[in-house]
C-alpha cells in the first residue's frame, strides 16, 4: 500500500514546481485558471463551429470576423496552461478533462442563424469576461500580478470581442 503512495508521490514531484506564491493559493489559482481554460477551448471551439456554418448576405464579414475571434481565444490557452505550470500547478490532459470543467456550453444544433450565433457568442464573451475578472480577484488576493496582468489584457480582448458582436447584431 505505501509502496503505491510513495511512487504516486514521486510522479507528482517531477511536474512541481517551485512558486514564490503560498501553495493553497496555488491549488485554488490553478483550479480558476484550468477552468477557464476548458472554457477558453469550449469558446473556440462553439467560435470555429459557427464560423465554419457562416451563411447568409452578411457571410463575409462574419465569418472574418469569427475567424479573427478563434484565433484570440486560440493563442490565449497555451499562455494560460503555461501560467499553470510556472506557479506549480498542473493543468487539463484532454478533451474529456475539458468537458468536465467547462461552463460555456456546446451549441451541437444542425442551423443556427447568424443573427443567433452572433448573440450567443456575445453572451458567452461576457459570461468568459465576468470568469476572468473572478480569477482576477483571487490572482489580486494571493500577490499573482503576473497572472492578473495577463488576465487584464484578457479582459481586453473579449471585451472587445463581446462588443463587436453587440454591434454586429443591431438592426
Amino acid at each position: 500500500m505505501s509502496n503505491k503512495k510513495e511512487l504516486r508521490e514521486r510522479q507528482k514531484a517531477s511536474l512541481t514546481t517551485r512558486s514564490d506564491i503560498d501553495a493553497a493559493a496555488v491549488q485554488d489559482i490553478t483550479g480558476a485558471l484550468n477552468a477557464l481554460l476548458s472554457d477558453a477551448f469550449a469558446l473556440y471551439i462553439k467560435t470555429k463551429n459557427f464560423h465554419w456554418h457562416m451563411s447568409g448576405p452578411h457571410f463575409r464579414d462574419y465569418h472574418l470576423l469569427l475567424d479573427d475571434h478563434g484565433d484570440q481565444l486560440f493563442a490565449m490557452t497555451d499562455d494560460i496552461a503555461e501560467r499553470v505550470r510556472k506557479i506549480g500547478g498542473t493543468t487539463i490532459r484532454s478533451i474529456g478533462h475539458i468537458a468536465r470543467l467547462q461552463r460555456i456550453r456546446d451549441n451541437d444544433a444542425e442551423y443556427v442563424t447568424p443573427a443567433d450565433m452572433l448573440s450567443e457568442l456575445h453572451e458567452d464573451d461576457k459570461a468568459f469576461t465576468l470568469s476572468m475578472r473572478a480569477v482576477h480577484t483571487l490572482c489580486d488576493d494571493a500577490g499573482d500580478v503576473a497572472t492578473a496582468s495577463l488576465l487584464e489584457n484578457w479582459i481586453d480582448q473579449s471585451q472587445r470581442r463581446s462588443w463587436f458582436l453587440f454591434e454586429a447584431t443591431r438592426s
